[in-house]
């Protein structure tokens, strides 16, 4: 698998949060009396894209993922993190079939909505070429190899799902939260496959990666000063359009999202950094 772009288009940069269900962003965020059915309306009225966080606690199930793509706007994209019983419980051994009903669960019912899949690893998780080589080739590069994956599911995903629209690239970014992931091995590995180092800024809790490994750059922003609960502010934000616009200039298309939910800032903060980005910012 190259890292070469699969179309000749520009590089584009879309900038969202993880998750948007907070009852603290009721009456912040979300104005005050909308209904919370329709938070992921509104959320994907002012945002490009959302990271989805209940695919790392629980499976679900592929009405969701229908129901999520029906209420967003075409060109609305979703990135789903990985589930923790592959990355914190299996710790990426012996992983095919919990791939395989983590796919077919219904990702792929997102169509083109579907903007990447993050496997976010815990902190003690030191690299390991040998295993994380094994879960690399394991991934699918795009909908048909997923929905072969898939087929390999168990009893313990009674519906499974199939994917909708032609076939498209299923891209993968990797969140590694101890520093041997910065090697040269490790990077030349996630180079191979075609699959992004997250850049993580989490107030100094884990490393920063910044090497780029694949033809997308993918960025978690937990808080600068305290994690999950610290705002950026105006010169913080500076900084990180400044980055993002150089990764564009590198032709590397670009998923943020902010994760600094704690006390709402999430969302402004998102919402900041994409009127930074656009073209009359």
């Amino acid at each position: 698998m190259t890292t070469e772009r699969a179309e000749l288009t520009a590089p584009t940069a879309r900038v969202g949060i993880a998750g948007w269900t907070y009852p603290a962003w009721r009456g912040d965020f979300y104005p005050a009396g909308l209904a919370h059915r329709r938070e992921l309306e509104y959320a994907s009225s002012k945002l490009s894209t959302i990271e989805v966080n209940g695919t790392f606690y629980a499976m679900q199930k592929p009405a969701s993922f229908r129901s999520w793509a029906e209420q967003t706007p075409d060109d609305f994209v979703f990135s789903l993190k990985g589930g923790r019983f592959i990355t914190h419980m299996k710790r990426l051994r012996d992983v095919e079939v919990a791939v395989a009903n983590y796919f077919a669960t219904g990702p792929l019912a997102l169509g083109p909505k579907l903007g990447a899949v993050l496997w976010q690893l815990p902190p003690n998780f030191a690299f390991d070429a040998d295993l994380v080589r094994a879960f690399l080739r394991l991934l699918p590069q795009d909908t048909v190899q997923a929905e072969a994956l898939a087929a390999r599911h168990d009893e313990r995903v009674p519906e499974p799902a199939s994917a909708v629209g032609p076939p498209r690239r299923v891209r993968h970014a990797v969140e590694a939260r101890h520093p041997s992931f910065g090697s040269a091995e490790s990077v030349r590995l996630m180079r191979e496959h075609g699959v992004a180092l997250v850049v993580a800024d989490s107030a100094k809790h884990w490393p920063m990666l910044e090497e780029a490994t694949a033809d997308f750059v993918y960025a978690r922003l937990h808080g600068d000063i305290e994690l999950y609960a610290s705002g950026y502010s105006a010169s913080a934000l500076d900084v990180w359009a400044q980055r993002v616009r150089g990764w564009l200039a590198e032709g590397l298309d670009v998923l943020l999202y902010f994760d600094n939910d704690a006390k709402g800032y999430a969302p402004h903060d998102a919402m900041a950094l994409a009127e930074r980005l656009s073209p009359t910012g």
